[in-house]
């Protein structure tokens, strides 16, 4: 096991105040990317980032490694998830004395990937010696087909054009959903420039009934049912 994951969860959250640590089958909902993390066997560490101590504690007992105090300028509601996924991966270097070539974060609101999913993307990224790999599913709506912009006359028109007419859904270019649950870095490529997407980032396809990203009630209510109906 030679990677590092890490997991960055802030205390706030608007739509469902206290989220992260809310019981989701009878365990806190971060605990389960946490066991997902050790399940797949690629990790020799798991940190988890917060601004809240309580998240930091339920994480310690659901079996985190390291845990990385945020500061609060990478927790407020406006700041971005980069700059915290790097100060969790510089802290949690420097904390086990060692660096990691590739590591992966897991968005603690997006428990129903499996381990294989970590595996799969993971995997991607060593074989073709990529930047960066993300996970996505299919898209429900295709910028090409039934997707549409309204400028500021209130003209609707599709959101991307093509040189002819696409009449059929299944003839427009394949586009996806990013699905916020897996992303996996070079290390070197992720500290010289810190984003998201490079010139050769790829996407790991995961199915739809894998890729919610709790968000709101009703994302939870939905995710604890098809969790359920899992097993």
């Amino acid at each position: 096991m030679k990677h590092l994951c890490t997991i960055c969860a802030r205390g706030g959250s608007k739509g469902i105040p206290g989220k992260n640590v809310r019981p989701l089958l009878g365990k806190p909902l971060i605990a389960h990317s946490i066991e997902q993390a050790r399940a797949c066997g690629l990790f020799a560490a798991i940190a988890v980032s917060s601004d809240s101590q309580e998240i930091l504690e339920v994480s310690q007992r659901a079996g985190a490694d390291v845990l990385v105090s945020r500061p609060a300028e990478l927790a407020t509601d406006a700041a971005a998830k980069v700059p915290a996924i790097r100060h969790c991966l510089e802290s949690a270097e420097r904390r086990l004395g060692r660096s990691f070539a590739i590591f992966a974060d897991l968005d603690a609101t997006s428990p129903l990937r499996l381990p294989q999913d970590i595996v799969g993307a993971v995997r991607m990224l060593e074989e073709h010696g990529a930047s960066s790999v993300i996970t996505g599913a299919a898209a429900r709506r295709s910028p090409y087909f039934n997707l549409v912009e309204v400028d500021a006359r209130g003209i609707a028109r599709l959101s991307k054009q093509t040189g002819r007419p696409i009449e059929r859904r299944q003839d427009a270019p394949r586009c996806y959903d990013m699905n916020a649950s897996i992303y996996v870095w070079n290390r070197d490529a992720f500290l010289r420039r810190p984003a998201v997407f490079y010139d050769d980032t790829l996407l790991f396809e995961m199915p739809p009934e894998r890729s919610i990203d709790i968000d709101s009630e009703l994302d939870f209510e939905i995710v604890e049912m098809l969790l359920q109906k899992r097993g």
